[in-house]
């Protein structure tokens, strides 16, 4: 994983590669960011017409490289945009520096050191620090186990990366760096998680991930299958792995706080290591990156592994079921009835809705605990998509205060997220006339109504959030920012976050 520290030389200076400064738009033409003090003065008036010459707008994340000449140590200045320059009294925002870095950060694959002066455009230091931290770590993220045809000439992502700020022994903006760290080490697993292909992470190898990750970060961990699964009672769980030679699991994730902690939250992940549909076949296109299905419990694993190591004083009991959907003669039908854990039956009509089957076993155990929140998160439906595209997140719950604190939290973490609601009406359209409900309803609402089957699973009493990351756990675009193409690590920040507010009590 790249470095990252911090510096407090004069940028220009620096004995590094290339050295990233900040530039806006202003109301009358291109403008510096902050920060860019010493590389302004070493390079004189000519900075800024040359980076204008080059095509440099200051737009946001846009890219602009400039050959110094020998008047910086560093042989390549590389100008980000940042957007409109803020209004007076205001600073840019944590998530315009985040991306920005990213983007730099990327774009300077093949360097090995690299000094970023964005952390010191405004007043919130240990903000700034985590937000440029973040952004520079997780764009020089890549996934290259597979690839073997161009070691010689791949260039490799950034090694090194050096903050330049006015104080680098500054306690805080130091604790910012730590946790930067960590987080990113917990976003790129689950990114790792997500890109492996699913011939190499059946549920068997997801659970070991889980018990040498998080784990090994000190966390708890048990793992359920075969007899254990059917004396639990966790009907929907086997149901959908019973199709697959894969046996299913469910991992038991278990942190204690200490004495400090006076919160206790649950947290399940979705972990279908691969969706076929099971025998309600999805087309053939439809199936190319459902190795993608797992991104719940990705995030799920290694937001525990990130909360551990950041000992949070907070009690987090994590539930994550796996399974593989698969078709066969063993499978699940449309019309099979499955009994869950709490008791309940349910009617499948349709075997490719098999996310939310093996994610209600999971929330009614997770309820038994009886925690004060619990939340969920998945790659549950394309009607997320549909409604909200491939960035951001659906947010609902059985709390309008809960569902509005996470929505915040997510913000805050960089992970754009909506509130949206679970009306009653579309309950209608789960009833079964022979069991107690059917896995899916009419396909106006497909989302909202995947989220009141979840909503039947969850103890009356106990604040519930429910977080569909369909479109986002996966990026099949180019890449943006600090995100790359394929896994995004998507909820890992959110769920930080989240946990982080619930410990502080501002949750």
């Amino acid at each position: 994983m790249t470095s990252l520290s911090l510096s407090s030389s004069p940028a220009a200076s620096a004995k590094v590669d290339a050295v990233v400064i900040g530039v806006a738009k202003g109301p009358k033409g291109l403008v510096l960011a902050p920060g860019s003090d010493s590389v302004a003065s070493a390079l004189g008036k000519g900075l800024l017409p040359a980076l204008t010459g080059l095509g440099a707008t200051g737009k946001a994340e846009e890219v602009t490289r400039l050959a110094t000449l020998g008047a910086t140590t560093a042989p390549v200045v590389v100008a980000v945009g940042l957007g409109d320059i803020p209004s007076k009294g205001t600073a840019y925002d944590a998530e315009v520096l985040r991306r920005a870095t990213g983007a730099a950060v990327r774009a300077l694959q093949g360097s090995r050191k690299v000094a970023v002066t964005l952390a010191a455009v405004g007043p919130d230091l240990p903000a700034q620090v985590r937000a440029v931290g973040e952004g520079a770590l997780l764009g020089a993220y890549a996934f290259s186990r597979y690839r073997t045809t161009d070691v010689e000439t791949r260039k490799e992502p950034v090694r090194e990366v050096v903050l330049v700020l006015p104080d680098a022994k500054d306690k805080a903006a130091r604790a910012a760096v730590t946790r930067a760290e960590v987080v990113a080490k917990a976003v790129r697993l689950a990114r790792d998680l997500v890109n492996t292909p699913p011939s190499d992470l059946h549920p068997v190898e997801l659970a070991e991930v889980a018990r040498t990750h998080a784990g090994g970060a000190g966390v708890d961990v048990e793992v359920l299958e075969g007899k254990a699964l059917a004396k639990g009672g966790f009907g929907g769980i086997i149901g959908v792995g019973q199709g697959s030679a894969n046996g299913p699991r469910l991992v038991h994730l278990s942190y204690k706080g200490g004495k400090g902690a006076k919160t206790k939250v649950a947290l399940v992940g979705k972990g279908i290591t691969f969706d076929s549909g099971g025998l309600s076949l999805k087309p053939p296109t439809a199936m190319e990156e459902m190795k993608s299905d797992m991104g719940g419990a990705a995030a799920v694993i290694a937001t525990m592994a990130a909360v551990a190591e950041l000992s949070l004083p907070i009690d987090v009991e994590a539930w994550v079921p796996m399974a593989e959907n698969m078709p066969s003669g063993t499978a699940i039908r449309p019309s099979d009835i499955l009994t869950f854990r709490n008791g309940m039956t349910v009617e499948v009509n349709n075997t490719d809705a098999e996310g939310r089957l093996i994610l209600a076993d999971a929330i009614a155990r997770a309820c038994e605990d009886g925690p004060d929140v619990l939340i969920d998160v998945a790659t549950l439906t394309g009607a997320q998509l549909v409604a909200l595209g491939a960035r951001t997140t659906a947010v609902m719950a059985n709390d309008d205060a809960l569902r509005t604190a996470v929505v915040d939290a997510a913000g805050r973490a960089g992970e754009p997220s909506w509130p949206m609601p679970l009306p009653v009406e579309l309950r209608k359209g789960l009833d079964s006339e022979i069991a107690d409900m059917v896995n899916t309803g009419p396909r106006e609402g497909g989302m909202l109504t995947a989220g009141l089957f979840l909503k039947e699973f969850v103890t009356e009493g106990v604040r519930w959030a429910h977080l569909d990351i369909a479109g986002p756990a996966f990026n099949s675009g180019e890449a943006y920012g600090y995100t790359p193409r394929g896994g995004t690590g998507a909820a890992v920040r959110t769920f930080v976050q989240v946990l982080e507010d619930l410990a502080a009590e501002r949750l």
